[in-house]
């Protein structure tokens, strides 16, 4: 629902099915199932879905608007009453019933922002962690020796999380039989003859490898070359000047540019 959360949480469909076929088999239930879309992406989970349907589950495509226990006939007395748009009828339909299941949506754990500042790792829109790329690396933050495994980077089910979890681990034994890890070559550094201590680059720091320190009686800022990624945040915003990126400096840059204007020009 893009009222609420605008991701496919990708599991709810299908484990809303998995109930729904379990009360047919085990107790012969009347079931009602109430859905927006119904996305079973996955190997056999299609069929399960047309199975389920087949079972005599009945599905209504459309939104709830309300669960109440207001009776408007003798056989919604003593019941929950559900109260849904049936897109497909184009009206609104009462169903009297005795248990309402919701089938929320998958959300990050209330303490996600906390383990992110912690570890330096960054959040999507989402609340979920970002990988350091979608198809190559979902497994890797964009860290150095920190992964993602399971849900924390997206709704999962159990075999895409038990793969993921297989990734994570293979890329962590990687590290650990090379025993060594290689840094960005392009990372920040600092003119100390420039700097003034200000730390508006340790504040802006997402990556938390710029630090202001005591050093020759002033403060000056420094860089923790083995956390930092260059991603040019601190150069662009400090005021002094001092802030740059290795093999990517204002002189190298402005070389780079001149080079290319006579190619553009002519």
């Amino acid at each position: 629902d893009k009222n609420y959360r605008e991701y496919c949480s990708k599991i709810c469909c299908m484990y809303a099915l998995k109930h729904a076929h379990h009360l047919r088999e085990k107790i012969n239930a009347d079931v009602y199932e109430m859905y927006i879309d119904m996305r079973c992406t996955g190997d056999g989970y299609e069929e399960f879905y047309e199975r389920v349907s087949a079972e005599g589950v009945v599905f209504i495509k459309g939104k709830v608007a309300e669960v109440t226990d207001r009776a408007i006939t003798e056989e919604e007395k003593g019941k929950l009453v559900v109260v849904a748009e049936d897109t497909l009828l184009g009206r609104l339909v009462r169903i009297p019933v005795d248990m309402v299941i919701l089938c929320p949506a998958m959300i990050p754990r209330a303490d996600a922002g906390e383990v992110a500042r912690m570890f330096s790792i960054t959040q999507k829109a989402t609340g979920f962690f970002l990988e350091r790329h979608a198809k190559l690396e979902p497994q890797v933050s964009a860290m150095d020796g920190i992964f993602l495994a399971g849900c924390c980077q997206c709704p999962k089910d159990i075999p895409d999380s038990v793969s993921h979890g297989r990734a994570a681990a293979a890329a962590a034994l990687e590290i650990i039989d090379r025993g060594s890890v290689v840094t960005e070559a392009a990372i920040a550094c600092v003119d100390k003859t420039l700097c003034h201590g200000c730390g508006i680059c340790e504040d802006i720091c997402e990556f938390r490898a710029a630090k202001v320190i005591l050093k020759g009686g002033r403060m000056i800022s420094t860089v923790n070359e083995a956390l930092c990624k260059g991603c040019g945040v601190c150069a662009v915003a400090c005021p002094s000047g001092a802030m740059s990126i290795k093999h990517f400096t204002r002189d190298e840059l402005s070389t780079m540019v001149k080079a290319l204007a006579p190619v553009e020009n002519g």
